[in-house]
Formats: C-alpha cells, sequence, structure tokens
C-alpha cells in the first residue's frame, strides 16, 4: 500500500504518519548570521505562534502516520535562524495538533548526502515497512535520490532509519539532459497494476518544468521511464511535485491511498513552482496505459492554473491519513520579517494548519478545510445574532483573545445594484491592491479587521468585494496587508483571489484561524485560501483588537458569527 507524504515544505522535511517528506526549494545561507541568533522568552515575543507547528527556536521548514502516531520530520538549522546546517529534525503527535520532539532522526553520512539530506517522500510498502526516498547532495553539488528505511521497525516512534549501500538509487544524466542541480523532490510512490512502483522527481530543461517519472519493481532498482508523467514549456523548475488521486463521487471527502485509480478516481498534480514561489495544481485523468497525466486546463492559461494558498505558502505536500480516511495536505509559511528581525527573535517559518484536501462537487477544483483536531482548542465560545451592517460600520468583537482566536463568519448580499462594473478581467491580487480595505466600494469591502490598532494606524483586513463582471456577479476575497505594521521592513504585500461562489444562492463565509503572526483564511467553505505572516507593533498581545466591519455603499447583513478563544498547543 502506497501512502502519499504529508507535507514537506519548502525548507522542511516531513513525514505524515504513514510517510515521510522532505522538501527542498532554492534558499539562500547565511553563514554570518548562523551564530548570531538569539532566543527569547514567549513572555518578550509577540509574533510566536501558539497552535501553528515550529520549533523552540531556529530555522524550520518544513510531516507519516505510523503505528498510531503522525510523525513530522522537519529540515531544520540548529545553529540559528536562517538556512544553513540542515537536519531531519523529528516530533510526533496523535492529533496533528499537539507535538512531542525526538532526537534528530537524520544526518549527512554518505558520500551520495554528504552536502545535504533534502526532501523526499515516504512510501508504506508490502508488510507495513515505511521507505523514504530523499534527495542528497553529493561532493560534485549534484543531485541525488536515496533511500532510508527504520532501524527498528517495533519503534512506532521511528527513532532511528538507516540508509542503503546502494545509494544513490538515481541520478541525473547526460542523456537525459538534466542539470545535476534540478533533480530533486522525490513523491510518495504508488503501485501499478503491472507490479511497477512509480515515483516523480521534480526538474527542468531549460524552461520546461518536468515531473520526470521513474520505476521499479523491488524500489530499490529505478530506472527512468521513456517519458515523464507531465511536462509545461515556460514553467521553469518543478520542485516538490506531488501526484494522488481524489474520489469523483459522494463522498467526496473520503480519501484515497495513493495507488488508488478507477472510474470514480480524478488525480491531481501538484508543483511548487521555483520562479514564483507559488503552489500551483491541475486536476485531471491519469491514463495508465500511456503513464502519462492529462489535464483538464494545463498551464498554457494562466487563469485556469489553480493554487492551494494564493499567500504565503509554498513547498506543500499530501498524504493519505489510513486511520480516518482522508488525504491531509500540509504547507509551509515563511517570514515576512527581515532576515535581521528573524535572528533577533531567533526562529523562522512555521507549518500552517494541516488541512483536510477533497475535489469540489463542481469536478473544477479542490477544496480545503483545518483538521477537525483543531476544534479541541476552541474555548470561551461568542456568538452573535443576525445582524445588518451598514455601510462604513465597524463593529467590535469582544469576548475572545484577538491575537490567538478562531473567527466564523458568514455574510448575505442582497443588492447587487451597486456592485462594480469589472470590463476586464484582471489579476485578483493586482485588484486587491488596487481596491483594498479602505477604498470604499458598492458592495464591499466587507469582513474582518483583525490584529487592529485601537486608531487603525495598523490592521490586516480579510474581505470580500463584488463585482459584475460579463452579467455575472464576481466575488473578490483578500488579505490586506498594506497597513498591518508600521515596521516597514516587513513584507506587507496584499493577496487576493476570486471565489467561485454564485451570492445570489449562498452566503459567503469566511473563517480566520488568527495566531501572533499568522493570519490563515478560508473563504467560500473552502474554495479560496489565504495565508498572510503580519507583525504588527501596536497591535499585540492585548493591545490588539478585531472587528467586523463593511466599507461598501450597500448595507450586508451577518447571518453568523462564531468565534473562539484558541488553548495553546503543546508544541515541542
Amino acid at each position: 500500500m502506497a501512502i502519499s507524504p504529508i507535507l514537506l515544505i519548502a525548507l522542511f522535511s516531513l513525514i505524515y504518519g504513514n510517510y515521510v517528506i522532505p522538501i527542498e526549494a532554492t534558499h539562500h545561507v547565511y553563514r554570518t548570521l548562523e551564530s548570531s541568533s538569539s532566543y527569547s522568552s514567549h513572555h518578550d515575543q509577540p509574533y510566536r505562534t501558539a497552535y501553528h507547528f515550529q520549533p523552540l527556536k531556529n530555522w524550520i521548514n518544513g510531516p507519516m502516520r505510523y503505528g498510531g502516531l503522525y510523525h513530522l520530520f522537519y529540515q531544520y538549522n540548529p545553529k540559528g535562524a536562517v538556512w544553513g546546517n540542515i537536519v531531519w529534525a523529528h516530533s510526533a503527535s496523535k492529533d496533528l495538533v499537539n507535538w512531542t520532539p525526538l532526537d534528530h532522526a537524520i544526518h549527512p553520512s554518505q558520500p551520495s548526502d554528504i552536502k545535504g539530506c533534502w526532501s523526499g517522500s515516504a512510501t508504506i510498502l508490502p508488510g507495513g515497512k515505511p521507505a523514504i526516498l530523499y534527495t542528497g547532495i553529493d561532493p560534485n553539488n549534484h543531485q541525488v535520490q536515496n533511500i532510508a528505511i527504520p532501524k527498528n521497525m517495533s519503534d512506532p516512534l521511528l527513532r532511528e532509519w538507516k540508509k542503503s549501500p546502494k545509494n544513490p538509487l538515481m541520478e541525473p544524466t547526460v542523456a537525459n539532459k538534466i542539470n545535476a542541480s534540478s533533480f530533486r523532490d522525490p513523491t510518495t510512490s504508488w503501485l501499478g497494476k503491472d507490479g511497477y512502483w512509480r515515483v516523480l522527481i521534480g526538474s527542468k530543461v531549460h524552461r520546461k518544468g518536468i515531473a520526470i517519472m521513474y520505476k521499479s519493481k523491488n524500489f530499490v532498482d529505478w530506472f527512468e521511464a521513456k517519458h515523464p508523467l507531465h511536462s509545461a514549456e515556460g514553467t521553469g523548475m518543478w520542485e516538490c511535485p506531488d501526484f494522488f488521486p481524489v474520489l469523483n463521487k459522494n463522498p467526496l471527502t473520503i480519501g484515497l491511498d495513493t495507488s488508488v485509480n478507477g472510474d470514480d478516481v480524478r488525480h491531481v498534480l501538484k508543483v511548487s513552482l521555483d520562479d514564483t514561489k507559488h503552489d500551483h495544481y491541475l486536476i485531471g485523468t491519469y491514463d495508465t496505459v500511456k503513464d502519462v497525466f492529462v489535464p483538464d486546463n494545463g498551464f498554457e492559461n494562466n487563469q485556469n492554473v489553480l493554487r492551494y494558498d494564493y499567500g504565503k505558502y509554498y513547498a506543500s505536500k499530501t498524504f493519505f491519513d489510513d486511520g480516518k480516511n482522508r488525504r491531509i495536505l500540509l504547507g509551509w509559511a515563511n517570514e515576512s520579517s527581515s532576515v535581521v528581525d528573524d535572528v533577533k527573535k531567533g526562529w523562522s517559518g512555521i507549518h500552517t494548519i494541516p488541512r483536510v484536501i477533497w475535489l469540489h462537487k463542481s469536478g473544477k477544483q479542490l477544496v480545503q478545510w483545518p483538521v477537525k483536531e483543531l476544534e479541541n482548542l476552541r474555548m470561551n465560545p461568542v456568538n452573535w445574532p443576525t445582524k445588518v451592517i451598514k455601510g462604513g460600520e465597524l463593529i467590535p468583537i469582544t469576548g475572545v483573545n484577538s491575537v490567538q482566536a478562531d473567527v466564523e463568519i458568514s455574510f448575505e448580499v442582497k443588492d447587487f445594484g451597486k456592485a462594480e462594473l469589472l470590463d476586464k478581467w484582471i489579476d485578483p491580487q493586482i485588484l486587491c491592491s488596487q481596491k483594498g480595505a479602505s477604498v470604499k466600494g458598492g458592495v464591499g469591502p466587507f469582513g474582518l479587521h483583525v490584529f487592529a490598532s485601537k486608531g487603525l494606524q495598523e490592521y490586516t483586513a480579510v474581505f470580500f468585494r463584488i463585482f459584475r463582471y460579463q452579467h455575472k456577479n464576481l466575488v473578490l476575497m483578500c488579505s490586506d496587508q498594506s497597513r498591518s505594521s508600521l515596521n516597514k521592513e516587513n513584507d506587507m504585500t496584499t493577496y487576493g483571489t476570486f471565489v467561485d461562489v454564485d451570492p445570489l444562492h449562498e452566503k459567503l463565509s469566511l473563517r480566520t484561524l488568527i495566531d501572533h503572526s499568522v493570519v490563515e483564511s478560508f473563504g467560500g467553505e473552502g474554495r479560496a485560501c489565504i495565508t498572510a505572516r503580519v507583525y504588527p507593533t501596536l497591535a499585540i498581545h492585548d493591545k490588539a483588537l478585531l472587528y467586523a466591519f463593511n466599507n461598501g455603499n450597500s448595507a450586508v447583513k451577518i447571518t453568523r458569527l462564531n468565534a473562539w478563544s484558541m488553548k495553546k498547543a503543546k508544541i515541542n
């Protein structure tokens, strides 16, 4: 049985329950700063997260389920809050929320990985034995693929791993025209009906991004397939590829093992584009006769290329959680603060909340939602009755911890006559930048102000705005960081996407997870996701406020607001 990996993020290596995933992206090594990282107590750190995964200190980037536990193997710098000196750190969890640290799991030790043990994935082989395929850097700076297996299968914590003396198992060759620095990030493997295991390696040839396929009968001796699973001109290097099946019939939320195929199955190919630092995915058909992936829409039309998350999110990975029959997605969110500030606070990088992922009933996109286990951290609920919020109105949301909260709110729109006309398609992120929360509109902006200071000198706005486009209502969702901090050294990019909802027939829902320096938002019941990292200077601790707002000309109705303060998770 093949189990897809849980995410290894660009700078992390992860293992989820039944698989391991390290993922590598391009990073700059700040050697002069490594030894200068300091660490302050939690009380001195207003930005340190309470329920998003991060280690005690220093740099992380970068989860498997085995023996009833979820395992997170992540790339970690034990010497500083910047990229470098990477080892595979290891934490374990029963619920994907609370994590216990274990000893570091993998270190460079062979010629095939002496310059680093980077990203990869785990697969469960027959007999329930996990095997990790991971990228190593050899003495010539060539990227090659290696294997590691547990030393002691009876240890549910999988604390020790051993490498094969046959490493490397796969390496780039002159014949396949692959640059030795563009050959990385093996996926979870899947087993075909012909008895061959298949794995994908991310690569490129010139400007063509490629998912190279390798095959093996015994998981040790691998050969390159005649053609890649998929490729696309002009997309650059494909990092952290992921390939998995999704169910195309009810119940859609049921996850599938990576090797499953059939009439009721679609397939998803996700790649992390090194050029854009975004995670894009395609939905399509896996032709098992030709061994190729045929997407419904390809990279040729940028409007049709979907993303998991339209904010700060990269190098994600999924895995099949066989304990609860669901597919879990985990991603990495890097910092928006400067490298100098990262060194001062003593840590860098977090994981987003693990999300359940499934195919929407339309078949045109995926849906994502925070794992149910997160709700065990909720406390002190606040519930509002139906409330009309007039244009220009700002309503405080009190009774919750404004820096550590989970907020669900739904809006109903009746008056579409004042919706602004959009005469041509425009990139939604650009549109959000042009028409931010402070720009009064016809229908919207309406949503939430989080991390807001008393006089609104600082706030991060997550909101909807409705336009009229091609005789239909078009819903824009934005996460506006333009006023998130008075510290102008921070990255305060505004993010946005269109949400495939019909506001005539359904309410506009928004769920936002607020965690000190994270604003993780889910619009349209998970059809659009935006993650932001924000670092206010005024709106910290008990000085941070939370509001519902409407800055449009038309009133909107809040049909539901449920908010909770969140307990601190037990993380390392």
